[in-house]
């Protein structure tokens, strides 16, 4: 889809459809009297007919020359960033039910609480590139017909606002793309996303990327470099693991980049300690981690951004098989400590533990993991927050912010000393379980064992990476927050 943005006074001369904003009550946006003005008065009159009420996610086409879509905005007192977004949304999917292939928002310029133009329009793209995303075709039958619109645009109040707008619908079209991979990633089955299926993605975005390499290394690599823990997990599949390194270099020759390291357990069955069938195929979701890597990656090629950033992908499926890891079992992590495995469940930090130790050799000017690594986190935040912790209160306090910008929100949850007492083990240097209670800081508190000298933080993505029910899928979060927080590390 191509975006563009304009000036208001020329914004209904230059589209098939203009998007005008109706607040509940029958209230017409301010920005929608000038578009009414050149509509002859038609959405007055049918808003003092009662004929359209303005109620979030009402949606009406008016037909004629020009054409409008009138979308409701919701209660006036209430328009936030939320009402906002849902807007966009009410509006591409209105669209997308008609045969118009070029739209105008003109509610874009009503003032949003928190935002300025360039967000307003980087919001305007991802919601568009997001209502139109369809999952992987895996079905026998013919495939969704491919929407008619192609373009949309953005109506700004002044020509100054123009260099904004633009900066935002390019930069949230890059987000939107970044996105889609990251849920096309998860959405996958375990049978054909597999970690040799995420080598080869991430060969192919090298490929695509002239500023990208990447480098995967097998088995017998990862035995080389002493990853005790990551083979652990990794033993009891038929499926080999794969290690990958992919370097975005868009900053300045040397300068120290910022680490992503993902979990990419394509398939979590728990391993010996087997987890209960209910609700087990969501378990292909278990790289989600991984998959934002891969989509924030894409997003900051896509914009040649000026930032250098490593991702590490520690790709395995946790099976149970004679071969794999048993409760009790005592193994070495990279970095030398040595952690009795209580719950081969617990699996996502033991090939982390040792990808975090593997950062090092770059030496980052930060290190953020982001992992779906506890259901405890989910019970703590739900599907509206990702748990951040951190050993670096700036680190975590710029991924917070960037969280509330990116509206991919974070909350800063509590690890370190007083935790590790639950990880004590009579038998090796930590258990990689802390037992029930605090569940999500005890895991938090595992990594941070192997952060030291690191500046280091952990997003625990288990609430957020995918929906369940009749909506089930991937979202794509965190690639918004973390491309937002990469963004300023290169300004």
């Amino acid at each position: 889809m191509e975006f563009y943005a304009l000036a208001a006074s020329s914004s209904l001369k230059s589209t098939v459809c203009a998007v005008v904003g109706v607040y509940e009550g029958g209230v017409l946006a301010l920005s929608g009297q000038a578009a009414d003005t050149r509509l002859k008065g038609r959405v007055a009159a049918l808003l003092k007919a009662g004929d359209f009420t303005g109620r979030g996610g009402e949606s009406l086409l008016l037909d004629g020359a020009p054409r409008a879509l009138l979308v409701g905005l919701g209660v006036q007192k209430s328009w936030s960033r939320k009402a906002y977004r849902r807007g966009i949304t009410t509006a591409i999917q209105a669209l997308h039910r008609t045969q118009i292939t070029d739209a105008c928002i003109t509610f874009g310029q009503e003032p949003v609480p928190e935002t300025d133009t360039y967000y307003r329009a980087r919001f305007l793209a991802e919601g568009a590139l997001a209502a139109t995303y369809r999952v992987n075709h895996l079905k026998s039958g013919k495939p969704p017909a491919s929407h008619q619109l192609t373009r949309l645009g953005l109506a700004v109040a002044e020509k100054g606002d123009l260099k904004g707008a633009e900066r935002g619908l390019t930069e949230g079209a890059a987000i939107g793309a970044g996105v889609a991979l990251a849920r096309n990633l998860a959405n996958l089955p375990g049978n054909r996303c597999t970690p040799r299926y995420l080598a080869d993605t991430a060969k192919e975005l090298a490929r695509r990327h002239k500023l990208l390499t990447t480098k995967v290394l097998d088995e017998a690599a990862v035995r080389k470099l002493k990853m005790g823990a990551f083979l652990s997990v990794a033993r009891g599949s038929d499926e080999p693991l794969r290690f990958i390194i992919m370097e975005y270099r868009g900053g300045k020759p040397g300068q120290a980049p910022v680490a992503l390291v993902g979990k990419g357990i394509t398939f979590d069955t728990g391993g010996i300690s087997l987890k209960p069938g209910a609700a087990m195929d969501e378990m292909k979701f278990d790289m989600g981690g991984a998959a934002s890597v891969f989509g924030a990656l894409e997003a900051l090629a896509t914009l040649k951004a000026p930032v250098n950033v490593v991702g590490i992908v520690a790709a395995c499926e946790n099976m149970p098989s004679g071969r794999a890891t048993k409760p009790g079992d005592v193994v070495k992590s990279m970095q030398g400590l040595t952690i009795e495995v209580l719950n081969t469940d617990a699996e996502g930090r033991l090939i982390l533990c040792d990808a975090l130790t593997y950062s090092r050799r770059f030496k980052p000017k930060a290190v953020i993991d982001i992992a779906t690594l506890t259901g405890a986190c989910v019970v703590a935040l739900g599907a509206p927050y990702s748990g951040l912790m951190g050993n670096d209160d700036e680190l975590v306090r710029d991924l917070e912010t960037a969280g509330r910008r990116a509206d991919d929100r974070a909350w800063h949850l509590p690890i370190g000393e007083d935790y590790v007492e639950q990880l004590r083990s009579n038998f090796a240097d930590l258990a990689n379980i802390g037992g029930r209670d605090g569940g999500a800081l005890t895991a938090g508190t595992f990594l941070w064992k192997f952060t030291d000298g690191l500046k280091w933080a952990h997003l625990d993505i288990a609430g957020t990476a995918w929906l369940s029910g009749a909506q089930k899928g991937a979202t794509g979060r965190p690639v918004p927050l973390l491309v937002d927080y990469l963004l300023r590390q290169g300004s």
